[in-house]
């Protein structure tokens, strides 16, 4: 079976212009996106946006060997649909452009346990939101496209699965241990359980876990979790 890595990304946000674009350590935000599923086996890996967004979009993912595939603005579940016909695409890693911080290794691991469970969707809970993927069989967001009728089933792309768990094999493991940043015990500030980046706050957070621990490769979840640990212990990363 094919596989696509999968991006949407567009340049219309309305809580913080741009974000694809913003400048972080090494790069941008939606290069970071990209680098961070380099080493995760694909036969595709395209960027998926709107028609107005594309060719500001296309110079970066040309630089880390991404297709760029234009589709509906709204209905990002038609702009997938689109793409797993366009590429033949079985099974598709779903990322988004404004998670930086999406873990490679993480994604590897949930990708290997979806094949074995032979899910339909799969995806790691309790990680920091914004270092997770999600996999999800073409066939499924094809039986989504035919038969989601709200609006948000349209826009994001697997709610109509998540609300039919009767209909899709849906396997949510708890992420390991190292990656998990969901203990009740700690004491973190608004905002701390998430690093994707949708307002201004977000961006400032994530810039700082990029300047304190970049240094030329991807970063991952448990690198990520013990800097938001330290973060809420009072220390200094």
């Amino acid at each position: 079976m094919r596989v696509g890595i999968f991006f949407q990304v567009r340049l219309g946000s309305t809580r913080l212009p741009r974000k694809a674009t913003l400048p972080l350590p090494g790069g941008n935000v939606i290069q970071h996106v990209m680098r961070s599923l380099a080493a995760v086996h694909a036969d595709v890996r395209a960027l998926l946006t709107d028609r107005a967004s594309a060719a500001e979009l296309r110079p970066f993912a040309e630089i880390e060997g991404y297709a760029v595939f234009a589709g509906p603005e709204q209905d990002v579940l038609a702009r997938y649909c689109m793409a797993c016909r366009e590429y033949a695409v079985g099974r598709v890693v779903r990322a988004t452009g404004d998670n930086p911080l999406t873990s490679g290794s993480l994604a590897a691991k949930i990708l290997r346990a979806h094949e074995e469970r032979g899910a339909d969707l799969s995806h790691y809970l309790e990680c920091p939101l914004g270092t997770g993927v999600e996999v999800v069989e073409a066939e499924a967001l094809f039986a989504a496209e035919r038969d989601a009728a709200a609006p948000e089933e349209h826009e994001h792309i697997t709610t109509f699965l998540y609300r039919h768990p009767e209909r899709f094999l849906i396997h949510e493991p708890v992420a390991p241990a190292s990656a998990r940043f969901a203990d009740s015990e700690l004491p973190y500030p608004a905002g701390f359980d998430h690093v994707s980046v949708d307002t201004q706050d977000d961006f400032d957070r994530v810039r700082s876990i990029f300047e304190a621990l970049y240094v030329g490769r991807p970063l991952e979840a448990e690198q990520v979790v013990q800097w938001l640990r330290v973060q809420c212990a009072g220390g200094a990363a």
